[in-house]
This record gives C-alpha cells, structure tokens and sequence, in this order.
C-alpha cells in the first residue's frame, strides 16, 4: 500500500522503454472481416452508422469548442505540473476529406468504395517518429496483388501529424481525440476475399512482428459484392 501511494496516477514512473504503438481501425462490427453487397444497403448500414457514430467526436463545431488550434509538424509539449489540465489539438472529420461522412454520408460504401479509419493506439508521452510524421500504406497481405489497385489516403497523405502527441493520460488530457488516418479504397476486386494488410511506417515504429498483428500494423479482409 506504501508503494503504492508513491505511484503517480497522472504519468507513468517508468517511460524510459515506451513500447511502440499498436493500431484499430473503424468500423470494427464483426471482428476484422468488412464484407457488404454494394446493391443491398441493409448489408454496408451498419458500417456507416457505425463510422457516424465514431466520428462525433470529431465533428468540426465540437473541435472549435473543446479544443484549439495548434502549429503542424512539430510536438505540442505542454509543461506545468502533471496534474494540471493539458489543451488538446483539434482534429476536425473535415480533414478527412471524400472519408468524413460529410460530402458522401455513405461513406463510400454505397459506391463499392469504403473508407476504413486507422487509429494510432494512445501511449502517454510517446512521440511517434523521432521528430518525422508516422505514415501508413496498404497492401494486399497475401494473394493477388492485383486485387488492390487504388487507396487514397487522408489528411494529406496519410500520416499522423506530430502536434497531436505527446499524449498525456486521461485524466489531464481530457479532451483529447486521436488523430486519424482514414483509408479510401477506391478500387478493389469485386466478389472476391481481399486481405489487406496496413502498418505504420517511421522511425522507432515495428509492423513486421510475427507473433502480433496489431503491432504497427492491422490485418483485416474486404469482401465487397456488387
């Protein structure tokens, strides 16, 4: 109990070996299988309603109210004490461009089209990159290459800005929203099981860990009927 009254609840004691971030995508329903018939909405509804639900946090006038705006491309390091109250950097859905649900309520989906979110997991104090933004890229894991032809990736292209991080827990960063990386894949083989695998990329960042597949990087299959 002694020991224990010398933990702070605010920051780790020990960050000297910051593990490097495991990633989510959304939406998550069924497990890691996003299958959906392009002609019967009743089978992609539920992953749009789910993508909605997932980003009203992120809504622009929401962001505007709770969080402010920050200088891209470099660390927000914010001192004071630890338990003091710490701002947090706006990450509007807007920035997700054709993936905000704004433009194309469907998000893609009722076009054959979907768009995945891929979502850093949040470490306290981890600055991902070594000073250089995190990016991610998408392949097919295992298969015919073929059968992904084209993923936009947004905001820019598609990497994890360093004014979001650190992360300083939450009980003090209490209004922080994780940056996004949303996944457009705008032309993939239709009628057919495409595994896809997408990992992180920088410095400090492992995706090739045999015995963890969340580790920098996310495996998850797209099944997409006409």
């Amino acid at each position: 109990y002694v020991m224990l009254l010398t933990l702070s609840p605010y920051t780790p004691r020990f960050q000297d070996r910051v593990s490097p971030p495991g990633v989510m995508i959304r939406p998550y329903l069924n497990g890691f299988t996003i299958a959906f018939n392009v002609s019967q909405p009743n089978t992609w509804q539920p992953y749009v309603d789910s993508m909605h639900h997932f980003l009203a946090a992120y809504d622009d006038k929401v962001q505007e109210e709770k969080n402010i705006e920050c200088v891209p491309g470099q660390y927000f390091i914010q001192g004071g004490n630890d338990s003091e109250e710490k701002k947090a950097c706006q990450f509007k859905r807007s920035l997700l461009q054709n993936c905000s649900g704004i433009e194309d309520p469907t998000f893609g989906y009722s076009k054959g089209q979907p768009c995945i979110l891929l979502k850093m997991n949040r470490i306290i104090g981890y600055r991902p990159g070594a000073g250089v933004p995190v990016s991610v890229d998408c392949k097919v894991q295992k298969g015919n290459e073929s059968h992904l032809r084209s993923v936009d990736f947004y905001p820019g292209n598609g990497t994890f800005d360093l004014m979001y991080y650190p992360y300083y827990g939450k009980f003090t960063h209490v209004n922080y929203t994780s940056p996004l990386v949303a996944m457009h894949f705008t032309d993939v083989q239709k009628d057919s099981l495409v595994p896809i695998q997408c990992r992180l990329n920088g410095k400090g960042i492992i995706n090739d860990l045999n015995s963890d597949r969340f580790l920098g990087r996310i495996i998850f299959t797209l099944t997409i009927g006409k």
